[in-house]
């Protein structure tokens, strides 16, 4: 007899378009439920967590259905992201496991300090953000020594494959569950639909007009589909190890700068030192790392991600006190009766206490949707092109590196 995982999982794959689209349903959910009835932000936090946990769980296990499926192709070619994160997964299991441990950490964190607050006091739930911080750096401090490379932010692969590829009715429809019924066999076209449709000629008037320019030289057509040097390397050499001291020094700085943040306010400083002092631990450490070079695309994405991050500043500290909370409180009030914006305008105002009363609430980035730009490009284009005979040919995944 079957397990009741192995059940699920095999339930999973034989629904995993539904599945998907209802995970992306309560997520978004989640954004507009804080402010609507008492303990809201406590039901959005906890339903968001869930969400988060269950699609790691579900991308670990399509992509290995995925993998050992000799019927399935994916439409894009895996992404260096992907790449790097899953071949060092496979390389080290520690990798593996600190990194899945990190990341429930940000999926579970703000949850855990509302529990706190509701439970203890406020020194305890202080204590409880430290040690979540500390666990966090030395994980991260592990990551660093195990890949000696500079960490990315998002240390697992991503889901960058429409569910609806996967065939149903596979003989891996499971990996922990053997198939119990033949898979079923595809309808085909019954007869009177067949050759029902016979196009019309073109008429004149609405054929397009001949190119105004002289066709694309082929070199610059066949330019953008040419390997480049991150197609043919090894995936765990994407990113160059820390060569330096220096390099190592930025690193370390920029991985323990949260944990110090969180010991500097859990002191009851209302001063600005904290504040301060983790964005001048931010840009010591900006300063010190290494510039990438071009074909480093890897490394230059995330650090401009962590450039991209500082604006996060924004929010925490004197800075949301005097400048950045009587704006937003200002636009909110402003949109209250305006049509559409308004709504904006009450979704902020509902965020706001949460921003004053929650530290990990600063850290959107973090614990937010795990659905990349990729896999809406790929599910896009596989719906698509699956109404086109011969897509797979069509639209082949060298043409689209």
């Amino acid at each position: 007899m079957p397990s009741p995982l192995a059940q699920y999982e095999s339930f999973l794959v034989a629904h995993v378009s539904t599945i998907s689209s209802l995970e992306s349903s309560l997520r978004s959910i989640t954004w507009i439920l804080p402010g609507r009835f008492k303990d809201a932000e406590l039901a959005s936090e906890a339903l968001s967590a869930i969400l988060n946990i269950m699609s790691m769980y579900h991308d670990t296990l399509l992509a290995r259905v995925a993998q050992t499926d000799p019927k399935y192709k994916p439409l894009l070619p895996a992404s260096p992201h992907t790449r790097y994160t899953r071949a060092w997964s496979e390389k080290d299991g520690r990798y593996k496991w600190a990194a899945r441990a990190l990341e429930l950490l940000r999926f579970t964190e703000l949850l855990v300090e509302m529990g706190l607050r509701r439970k203890v006091s406020r020194q305890t739930r202080w204590k409880g953000i430290v040690v979540l911080e500390a666990l966090k750096a030395l994980l991260r401090l592990l990551l660093l020594r195990i890949t000696r490379r500079p960490l990315l932010s998002y240390l697992i692969p991503e889901r960058e494959f429409d569910p609806d590829n996967i065939p149903a009715g596979s003989d891996t429809s499971s990996p922990t569950l053997a198939p119990s019924s033949p898979p079923s066999s595809v309808m085909s076209t019954p007869e009177h639909l067949k050759n029902n449709h016979v196009p019309l000629p073109v008429h004149p008037l609405l054929t397009p007009p001949p190119p105004a320019h002289s066709p694309m030289p082929v070199e610059e057509f066949l330019l953008p589909k040419a390997l480049t040097t991150a197609s043919v390397k090894a995936p765990t050499s994407l990113v160059k190890p820390l060569a330096s001291p220096k390099e190592w020094l930025s690193e370390i700085i920029y991985h323990v700068r949260p944990l110090v943040y969180a010991i500097l306010l859990s002191s009851g400083r209302k001063d600005a030192k904290p504040l301060m002092t983790a964005l001048g631990m931010e840009l010591l450490a900006l300063n010190l790392r290494r510039v990438p070079t071009q074909s480093a695309a890897l490394e230059r994405s995330e650090y401009a991600k962590r450039d991209r991050d500082i604006v996060w500043y924004l929010l925490r500290g004197s800075i949301w006190e005097n400048w950045t909370k009587p704006k937003l409180e200002g636009f909110a009030d402003k949109t209250a009766h305006t049509p559409l914006i308004g709504v904006l305008g009450a979704l902020v105002k509902d965020w706001i206490p949460l921003i004053d009363e929650y530290y990990y609430c600063t850290y959107f980035s973090s614990r937010r949707a795990r659905f990349s730009s990729r896999q809406a490009l790929t599910t896009s284009l596989s719906r698509y092109c699956s109404l086109v005979p011969g897509w797979h040919v069509l639209i082949s995944p060298s043409c689209l590196v």
